[in-house]
């Protein structure tokens, strides 16, 4: 896990599908995965930025910088990441708050560790997609656990 990777917002961009598509060179593999190369070196995929002149003027790093923290639309933002990804981006800028980047950067390496390559798993779909590409293939909208709710 980088540094440069943690999105002003909380978001580790190393763990998201768009990332790990391009890390993994999905397209060249078959899979018609966006890429992105993280929210910090592509600004015009930071929803957050766009609407926040303290983030696009550079005066604050991370949204817990800012008098408005946590600002409705980060909110809404976290919301969804915990309600559909497993992550929340609050709990994130939190404990970098609390614990400094290095401590973060270490747990979201052990957090998001494939058990099986020790590749890193997106939080979008649960997949390693280093080991899992198998599962994606046959499943283009794969989310977390779908092969364990089927049967429920």
């Amino acid at each position: 896990m980088e540094e440069r990777l943690i999105a002003p917002c909380g978001m580790n961009c190393g763990i998201c599908v768009s990332y790990q598509a391009m890390k993994n060179e999905l397209k060249k593999k078959g899979f018609h995965k966006q890429y992105c190369s993280g929210c910090r070196s592509c600004s015009q995929n930071c929803s957050l930025k766009r609407g926040c002149a303290k983030l696009r003027e550079g005066q604050v790093r991370f949204c817990f910088e800012c008098e408005e923290y946590p600002c409705k639309k980060l909110k809404a933002l976290d919301k969804r990441y915990r309600t559909k990804y497993h992550m929340s981006m609050l709990e994130n800028l939190e404990f970098i708050k609390k614990h400094g980047m290095d401590k973060f950067l270490e747990r979201e390496e052990e957090k998001w560790r494939c058990p099986e390559c020790g590749g890193v798993i997106c939080c979008h779909n649960g997949l390693c997609l280093n080991c899992s590409l198998e599962t994606l293939r046959s499943n283009k909208k794969y989310r977390w656990g779908e092969e364990e709710n089927k049967d429920k």
